[in-house]
């Protein structure tokens, strides 16, 4: 598992510097950069000024159901399709991404190795063919282990091959020292999404059929008694889900940031073989390892020790088995989704094509992302937004020196971070290079084991090396953002510059509200409720003094407390402890966007569009990106493992404490949303 990045949503997941210009008022009060105007003959995407007027259901009041009165049409007439666990902005420009790459792809030119990679997963003919009898080296591999450390060395080697291991691996800048990589280590093993699904009642369903998944799986790969091997391997991983930690506390950088060497990690994790895992990944003796679930990893540890090496053998099987299904015979692949759908509440299996570019998506991400952006994304989108950013960047500025919590030399510090924030918009200077890359149109198996270690490769090449701030974490076609932690960075890759999110024709309101929205959120992650634990090099260090803190801490109690409340599905709340740095990202994101779309009229009035306002244009556009409907079981399985809130508590949790959103739409006393102003959270 690889989660060193602040994201600002998981979709591709569901569906498989500057100057210093520290303490400068310079910096704060700095005028906005001017965003070029649209020519007047280009058209916006939705309506006539960047948003659909017509799906508003204008019975209901603002202040009652703000998600309703924006979007109440598209959500009374949206159903979800029947392949997907939901439906809504991100999901439709996913799916308008995945047409024009399967363009790409489809009409790429001979010896292109997307081409081959998608032409392989298309020739349904052949992997029927040739049935399991690829995966039956993976499971002779599997078979042949003969010893709890030939196990520990094998697992070291399912980094970039088909299998798992009870713990993961991953490159992040160390904790101490910024430049360089280190090392991460964390808790793995389980085949469920999290540890709640193996101990609370409510997930039964998905547990029973887990592990009749496991029998369909053991009995095709020829296991003598299916039965009783996934009751074992079921027995195995409930064990590690009673000692795994908790999604909430896993994104506590002062509770994973627990270096050790080597050595120290095997005395402090006896049981298990280190120095063959390590051995099996390649990986030499290191004198600092971040171990992120500490008291788990040690607990796994003794698990696994007293597990005895046939069942561990067996859970291993499964799991190959389980990770090369998508690429082998029809009934595998349909054996899998009789499962993975009690997750996700789909009813129906995306079609072929869609997980063929998929495959291609992620496993030449940037080879077909680099011709992704020379047709979608022209030069002018780009600099536009990276004016945006930095009016973006500027407003952030002003909100920090002007807030009530902060002391002068938390500002300050504060400041200097966001001067040295890095900002990516659009694609990597530098793309991948994969010429290396062996990619046959007759060989999906293959091609996949290959891709998965060519990969794997990539990502762990700068072992012991300085960072490299050039690579990014997402491919250029990707819809989404995040924010690099350690690394002060945030990246914004083209697929999400698109509509809804970002229209060069559309309204300045709109895509402030939008875009803007985005690039706030993303910003604000370097001074949240862990953001604050790094500084401006990257370093581990809290840098807010303990009065700041506290009265931080204060104010996120209220606004958790109000999330505390919102349940998506019934008996399923929203753990405010999960999603706090998120729902503070989408609170600050908002403001600051606001503010800088303030800031871009330069003094003069908003114009009047329509009888709305420039702030009214402003919040509907910032609704309309986050309309979403979800199935139950995905809502679940989101508010249980996933650190955002669903779509419409992103807009119902941080309106009702943005004052202006009060006052564009008159919001009063007695609508269902309001909160009086001395009980509505303060924080940006």
């Amino acid at each position: 598992m690889r989660h060193h990045h602040s994201k600002l949503v998981r979709v591709a997941a569901v569906l498989l510097a500057a100057t210093s210009l520290q303490g400068s008022p310079a910096f704060a009060q700095a005028a906005p950069s001017a965003i070029a105007a649209a020519p007047a003959s280009a058209k916006p995407k939705f309506g006539t000024w960047g948003v659909d007027l017509s799906v508003r259901d204008m019975s209901v009041k603002p202040g009652d159901d703000f998600q309703k009165y924006a979007s109440g049409g598209w959500l009374a007439n949206t159903q979800i399709p029947a392949d997907k666990p939901s439906v809504g902005s991100f999901y439709e420009l996913f799916d308008t991404n995945q047409d024009e790459e399967k363009d790409l792809v489809t009409n790429a030119p001979a010896g292109s190795k997307y081409g081959a990679m998608y032409q392989s997963m298309m020739d349904e003919n052949r992997v029927e063919q040739l049935g399991l009898s690829p995966l039956k080296p993976d499971l002779a591999k599997v078979a042949a282990i003969s010893s709890k450390a030939a196990m520990a060395r094998h697992m070291g080697t399912t980094d970039g091959d088909f299998g798992s291991s009870i713990y993961s691996f991953h490159l992040d800048a160390d904790t101490a020292d910024a430049r360089m990589n280190a090392l991460n280590i964390n808790q793995g093993g389980l085949g469920l999404p999290s540890r709640d699904y193996y101990l609370s009642p409510e997930f039964k369903p998905q547990r029973d059929a887990y592990v009749a998944y496991m029998q369909r799986t053991f009995q095709a790969i020829g296991n003598p008694s299916p039965a009783a091997a996934a009751a074992r391997v079921m027995a195995f991983e409930t064990a590690i889900a009673k000692v795994s930690w908790a999604n909430a506390d896993r994104r506590d950088i002062d509770k994973t940031n627990n270096p050790m060497s080597s050595a120290e990690l095997a005395a402090y994790a006896p049981g298990f073989a280190w120095a063959s895992y390590f051995e099996g990944a390649k990986i030499p003796a290191q004198k600092r390892i971040i171990v992120n679930e500490k008291s788990a990893i040690r607990d796994i540890a003794r698990i696994y020790a007293a597990t005895p090496l046939s069942t561990v053998k067996e859970w291993e099987a499964f799991h190959t088995a389980d990770q090369a299904s998508p690429y082998l015979n029809k009934a595998m692949v349909d054996s899998r989704f009789a499962f993975t759908k009690t997750i996700s509440g789909v009813t129906e299996q995306r079609p072929r094509w869609k997980r063929s570019v998929t495959l291609v998506d992620g496993s030449l991400g940037e080879l077909v992302g680099q011709d992704y952006v020379t047709k979608y994304f022209p030069p002018a989108s780009k600099a536009k937004m990276v004016q945006l950013v930095a009016n973006l960047k500027a407003a952030m500025a002003g909100r920090i020196q002007s807030n009530s919590w902060m002391s002068a030399p938390t500002k300050a510090a504060a400041l200097e971070k966001l001067s040295r924030m890095d900002v990516m918009v659009g694609y990597p200077d530098k793309f991948r290079d994969y010429s290396a890359l062996e990619v046959r149109p007759n060989d999906l198996y293959g091609n996949v084991k290959r891709a998965t270690r060519f990969n794997a490769d990539y990502d762990m090449e700068d072992l012991g090396k300085p960072v490299n701030h050039m690579k990014w974490g997402m491919n250029p076609q990707t819809v989404n953002a995040y924010n690099g932690g350690g690394e002060n960075k945030i990246v914004f890759p083209a697929g999400i510059l698109q509509p809804p999110f970002f229209d060069p024709n559309a309204d300045d309101a709109v895509n402030y509200g939008a875009i803007g929205a985005v690039i706030g959120h993303e910003i604000s992650h370097g001074f949240d409720d862990q953001g604050r634990k790094i500084d401006a090099t990257g370093t581990v260090r809290d840098w807010w003094t303990k009065q700041d803190a506290a009265r931080f801490d204060a104010e996120a109690k209220v606004f958790g407390d109000q999330y505390a409340k919102f349940e998506p599905v019934p008996g399923a709340f929203i753990n405010p402890k999960l999603t706090m740095g998120e729902n503070i990202a989408d609170f600050a994101g908002i403001q600051v966007a606001l503010d800088a779309y303030h800031r871009s009229l330069g003094g003069k009035p908003a114009p009047v569009i329509d009888g709305l306002t420039g702030d009214q244009r402003f919040f509907l556009a910032f609704a309309q990106v986050w309309r979403e409907k979800q199935r139950d079981d995905a809502l679940r399985s989101q508010v249980t493992t996933n650190e955002h809130s669903p779509g419409r508590f992103r807009v119902l949790g941080p309106l009702r404490n943005v004052d202006a959103w009060y006052q564009a739409f008159n919001v009063q006393p007695g609508d269902s949303m309001y909160i009086p102003p001395e009980q509505r959270a303060r924080i940006w």
